[in-house]
């Protein structure tokens, strides 16, 4: 969605910007197999025309919700415009990878932005 700005009536792009925290690590403790860490990088570079890459290194272990992290996790960070739709792909992939990482939770944040 466009919009003019108030201050100088330049076009202003409304868009929000998700961050998936990845976990590396089963609950077991085995690691996710770097297939399927690249194979989401796709997906999403495919879905949204390109990503950020964060890997983080955790000191200890923090938790938010149902979510504990633990040991290394990678934040791939999106911007989408079309908000509506991005919402429901990451509601959707959320629960694809609740099952195939075989976790109780995935943390995904949704920030609104605006991009001048």
């Amino acid at each position: 969605m466009k919009r003019k700005s108030r201050a100088r009536g330049n076009l202003v792009h409304d868009a929000s910007e998700y961050d998936l925290y990845m976990p590396l690590c089963y609950n077991d403790g085995s690691r996710v197999e770097e297939a399927k860490i690249a194979a989401l990088k796709k997906r999403l570079h495919e879905r949204f025309g390109g990503l950020t890459f964060f890997p983080q290194q955790n000191e200890g272990s923090w938790q938010i919700g149902a979510v504990t992290f633990r040991e290394s996790i990678v934040i791939l960070r999106i911007l989408a415009e079309e908000t509506r739709t991005a919402r429901a792909f990451f509601e959707q992939l959320k629960e694809e990878l609740k099952r195939d990482l075989e976790q109780e939770d995935i943390l995904i944040v949704e920030r609104k932005v605006e991009m001048l």
